[in-house]
């Protein structure tokens, strides 16, 4: 357990970083409170047994792009609090990795980068999003920032008053994501990092992939660098 109480799974084959907020302080005499979980990118068996351990359920599935490897395990979160009514919110330039058609998008992603087979063995029907999260858009205690990209949706989530942010794979501890796959864009990641480099350097930063950081960790001055 993270700071503020947020849980962190390394869950899936990638190594993907899934974050369970409480979005209510624990109340001894209920019997559970809600949370968004944000990429759940695999394991959606572990996911849950953590969530009842510590006597959880998801408010919100938030999915900061649309990679396979951040919500492999959607399908099976979104059908087992089905009766929860759990929101599930992406940005709308991602929003195609949800919903019917959403199998061709992946299997054109992951076989640019030759691990198609990996798509196929995990795949399950995809839910369509119930959110599309612009821009300075809220949910909950979160705030949408667009950070395009690594994805043309790749978004960060900001929980001001912790000052965390989740940044998918936007920014990690000592790099960046990459842009080669389709939809990537080097121009925009260095515009997307040149925005995080203004922000507040104590803000905490936790990535898709990897150990948490910080702003100022990953930035000298304000400047983003040379990445």
């Amino acid at each position: 357990m993270t700071e503020h109480g947020i849980i962190h799974l390394t869950v899936g084959a990638l190594a993907t970083n899934c974050w369970l907020v409480p979005l209510e302080p624990p109340r001894p005499l209920e019997r559970s409170r809600p949370c968004a979980v944000i990429d759940p990118g695999d394991q959606a068996a572990v996911i849950i047994a953590r969530m009842e351990r510590l006597r959880l359920y998801p408010r919100m599935i938030l999915l900061t792009h649309g990679h396979f490897d951040h919500l492999a395990a959607l399908p099976d979160l979104a059908a087992a609090f089905a009766q929860d009514g759990v929101e599930i919110a992406i940005h709308p330039g991602d929003a195609a990795s949800l919903g019917p058609d959403a199998y061709s998008v992946h299997q054109a992603s992951f076989a640019a980068a030759g691990a198609s087979a990996y798509v196929d063995g995990l795949w399950k029907p995809m839910p369509a999003p119930t959110r599309l999260l612009a821009e300075g858009e809220r949910i909950g205690p979160f705030m949408a920032l667009h950070l395009p990209g690594h994805t043309p949706g790749s978004a960060g989530l900001l929980l001001e008053e912790a000052g965390i942010l989740f940044s998918g794979d936007t920014l990690f501890q000592g790099g960046v994501g990459r842009t080669d796959l389709p939809g990537g864009d080097w121009r925009r990641l260095q515009a997307s990092l040149e925005r995080l480099a203004g922000l507040d350097p104590a803000l905490a930063v936790y990535p898709g992939h990897g150990p948490a950081t910080a702003i100022g960790a990953e930035f000298a001055k304000g400047e983003s660098g040379n990445w």
